[in-house]
C-alpha cells in the first residue's frame, strides 16, 4: 500500500514538474517571438498614429508606407542584397576553414612552432594597429577599393575564435585517433578533413553562426572601402535610407508641409521595416546550424 502511494505521489510530482517546465518554455518562447511580432506590427503602422498612440502589437491602420519608401529604389536594394549574400556566404566558409586550419596545428603536441604562433595570436587579440593603418594598408598596398574582397578579408581571422577552436580540439579530438590515422597511412590533410572536422561540427557551426551574423550586419567596411553604389552592402544601403529620411524630415519640420512629410516619410516604421527585410535570411540560417549542432554531438566517437 505504501509503495503504491509513493508511486502515485511521484507521478503527481513528475506531472507538476512537467507542467512547470512546459510553462517555463512557453514564457521563454513568447519572450523571443513577441518582440518580432511587435517589430512587424510597427513596420505596418501609420507613422502619425505611432507618434500619437505609441507602439501596439496590432496596428490600428495597416499602412505600407515604410515598405513603399524602402523599395522605392528596389534595384539598389536588390543589388545590395546580392552583395551581402555573396560576401556572407563566401566569407563564412573561408573564415571557418582558415580558423580551423590555424587551430589544428596549435592543438598538436608535435608542432614545433606552437608557442610562437600562440604568442602571435595573443598579441593580435590584445593590441590593434588602429583604423588609419588598417585603411591605408587595404587601399594603398592591397588596392582593394571598390572590391568585394575588401568586405570579406577583414573578417577571415579572429584570434578569439581560433583559441576556442584549439581548445575544442584539445578536449574532443583524441590523440589515439590521430595516431590511428597515421598508422593507416593517412596524410595530415586527410586526417584533418576526414577525421578531425567531422567530430568538430559543434564548434565549427558555432563559429560559422557568429561569423555569418558579423558579415551580414557589417556596414562599416562598405563605408571605408566602397564608392561604387552597385557594391554597397545591404546594411549600409539601409543606413543611407534612414539618414536621408531623417534629414528630409528635419529640413521640412518647421515648414507648413511638416504634417504631410510626417505621413509620407516614415522614420520609426521605416526602421522596423528595415529590420523585417534584413532579418529574413538570418532566420533561415539558424535551422541549418541547429542541424549541425545536433549532428556534431553524436558523430565521431572512438569505438573500441
Amino acid at each position: 500500500m505504501t509503495k503504491t502511494t509513493n508511486v502515485k505521489a511521484y507521478q503527481q510530482v513528475s506531472g507538476l514538474a512537467g507542467i512547470g517546465l512546459h510553462l517555463l518554455f512557453i514564457v521563454f518562447s513568447l519572450a523571443c517571438i513577441l518582440p518580432l511580432v511587435l517589430i512587424v506590427a510597427i513596420s505596418l503602422s501609420n507613422e502619425k498614429l505611432l507618434t500619437l498612440k505609441g507602439y501596439k502589437f496590432w496596428p490600428e491602420e495597416i499602412d505600407w508606407s515604410a515598405y513603399r519608401y524602402l523599395f522605392n529604389d528596389s534595384e539598389t536594394l536588390f543589388k545590395a542584397y546580392g552583395v551581402t549574400l555573396t560576401v556572407t556566404f563566401v566569407g563564412t566558409i573561408l573564415a571557418v576553414l582558415l580558423i580551423a586550419l590555424y587551430a589544428y596545428p596549435l592543438f598538436r603536441k608535435d608542432f614545433p612552432f606552437k608557442k610562437a604562433f600562440n604568442l602571435y595570436l595573443l598579441i593580435t587579440m590584445l593590441f590593434s594597429g588602429g583604423l588609419v593603418p588598417f585603411y591605408l594598408f587595404y587601399i594603398n598596398y592591397l588596392h582593394l577599393r571598390d572590391s568585394l574582397i575588401a568586405l570579406i578579408l577583414p573578417g577571415l581571422s579572429n584570434a578569439f575564435y581560433i583559441f576556442i577552436t584549439r581548445t575544442f580540439f584539445q578536449q574532443t579530438v583524441p590523440e589515439e585517433m590521430i595516431e590511428s590515422g597515421k598508422l593507416d597511412g593517412a596524410s595530415e590533410w586527410r586526417i584533418f578533413f576526414q577525421l578531425v572536422l567531422p567530430i568538430s561540427l559543434p564548434v565549427l557551426a558555432t563559429i560559422g553562426l557568429f561569423t555569418t551574423l558579423m558579415y551580414w550586419n557589417d556596414w562599416f567596411n562598405s563605408l571605408l572601402f566602397i564608392n561604387d553604389t552597385d557594391k554597397f552592402s545591404l546594411q549600409y544601403v539601409m543606413i543611407q535610407m534612414i539618414r536621408q529620411a531623417e534629414f528630409f524630415k528635419n529640413q521640412l519640420a518647421g515648414s507648413g508641409v511638416a504634417l504631410l512629410v510626417q505621413e509620407t516619410v516614415p522614420t520609426e516604421s521605416l526602421r522596423m521595416a528595415m529590420v523585417v527585410v534584413s532579418i529574413g535570411p538570418i532566420l533561415f540560417v539558424y535551422p541549418f546550424f541547429q542541424k549541425y549542432f545536433t549532428k556534431g554531438l553524436t558523430v565521431g566517437a572512438i569505438k573500441g
